[in-house]
């Protein structure tokens, strides 16, 4: 069994991404592995956890006191740790996970990304970082982040370290390649 985060949008999204997460979700647990999120049971976060469960797999939610009502803790998960601050959550979703997939999202959702990349490009873990790119949602991000490299301001072997997936089948391969 691996324990996977997954990082993606908390609030409203339209239908489509939502599925995107159930889908998400659904291979996970039909895989037997652990889900690791920021403890959510709303938006994307909701239901990739949701879907995750309902096929057989594990929950572990991590979420800070002061978003338990904001982003309506998902009390269903297997395990739920509340935690002070929005840094020891990203700490323990990072220590508990085996490899990262993005999902789309917003600020929140490209923090944790960026951090979780850049901690893996300096050398403080050696998990699979991956962006699942459905329907070129970010797409205007990686060409940006090419137009930096070329700039000389993103380390070609930091771009390499960044997987891309476009498909949820494509993204379970990436972050469980050891």
């Amino acid at each position: 069994m691996t324990a996977i985060c997954v990082y993606c949008a908390s609030g409203p999204v339209p239908q489509h991404y939502l599925d995107l997460a159930a889908d998400l979700g659904t291979a996970l647990g039909e895989a037997g592995h652990t889900l690791v999120s920021g403890g959510g049971n709303v938006s994307m976060m909701g239901a990739v956890a949701a879907a995750t469960r309902a096929a057989g797999g594990k929950t572990v939610g991590i979420i800070p006191g002061h978003l338990v009502d904001r982003e309506a803790a998902d009390r269903d998960s297997d395990e739920l740790v509340v935690t002070e601050t929005m840094r020891e959550r990203k700490r323990l979703m990072e220590e508990r996970a085996d490899g990262f997939i993005t999902l789309p999202g917003g600020i929140g959702t490209l923090e944790e990304l960026f951090e979780t990349w850049t901690g893996g490009f300096l050398g403080e873990h050696d998990k699979p970082v991956v962006v699942l790119d459905a329907d070129g949602f970010y797409q205007p991000l990686l060409r940006w982040l090419t137009d930096l490299q070329g700039a000389g301001f993103v380390a070609a072997e930091a771009l390499e370290r960044l997987q891309i997936a476009q498909s949820v089948a494509d993204a379970m391969a990436l972050v469980t390649r050891k």
